[in-house]
């Protein structure tokens, strides 16, 4: 029975702690914009264009 009650102890300090951390990020304003998060997905990626290949200067081979 007694280690229900430590179980029961533990649960609730940890619970506690992530309470507190929540607390403590929000007033940080972790969680200020909640308007782009939703709307990223709406916009583009910008497309990385591969630069032009140069010419080589390897002799290229003639039919026969």
């Amino acid at each position: 029975m007694g280690v229900i009650y430590m179980l029961l102890a533990i649960s609730l300090l940890v619970a506690l702690v992530f309470f507190a951390a929540f607390i403590f990020s929000v007033r940080n304003g972790q969680f200020d914009d909640a308007y782009t998060p939703s709307v990223r997905m709406l916009f583009d990626d910008e497309l990385v264009q591969d630069p032009p290949e140069e010419p080589s200067e390897e002799p290229t081979k003639q039919p026969n």
